[in-house]
């Protein structure tokens, strides 16, 4: 798969969110960070392009498919630490001393910090893709989601992004499970 194949996945019909915008907004967030080497910049460019190359709203298993396919794909000497950052997205779950997944899945959460109308769009987005989810089911479901990540002690794992969007992610999370309840 080239970029423009990629680009062709992220521009699917279904995709009102896990799209090419999304992509695009997490390289202009990775191009603001400073102190990375060439090479952890790259792992962090092609683990930004695969980590929702595959996307379906009815499967559980996007993410692994997506690790594995970008195994094939990304070149051999940074495959495995990019499906490895990749398969993180899964849980947004990071080890203390895990630098690289910090930052990947702080880039992938930081529109939960976004302002709140741009918040409000990205919510909306994500119920147009669970579009075959039925309203009280996609609630009950969402406010889980939502729930477990305002009762996390940090929602970003890299320190530069906590500071930035900790309190507005909380505050959006907040006005989204209460219109959810």
């Amino acid at each position: 798969m080239n970029r423009e194949q990629l680009i062709a996945a992220y521009s699917a019909p279904g995709r009102h969110y896990h799209n090419l915008a999304h992509i695009e907004d997490c390289l202009a967030a990775l191009a603001r960070i400073e102190n990375l080497s060439p090479r952890e910049r790259e792992i962090l460019v092609e683990a930004i392009w695969w980590h929702d190359v595959v996307y379906d709203a009815t499967r559980a298993d996007n993410e692994e498919l997506s690790a594995q396919l970008s195994e094939q794909h990304v070149r051999a000497d940074i495959r495995d630490e990019v499906a490895r950052l990749i398969r993180l997205t899964k849980s947004h779950d990071v080890q203390v001393d895990d630098r690289l997944g910090a930052i990947l899945i702080s880039i992938d959460l930081s529109i939960l910090g976004a302002e709140p109308a741009r918040y409000d769009a990205y919510a909306a987005a994500i119920r147009q893709e669970f579009i075959h989810v039925l309203e009280a089911d996609y609630r009950a479901g969402r406010a889980g989601v939502l729930a477990r990540f305002a009762a996390r002690p940090v929602i970003f794992p890299d320190a530069a992004f906590a500071a930035k969007y900790d309190r507005p992610a909380r505050d959006n999370l907040a006005r989204e499970l209460a219109s959810l309840r």
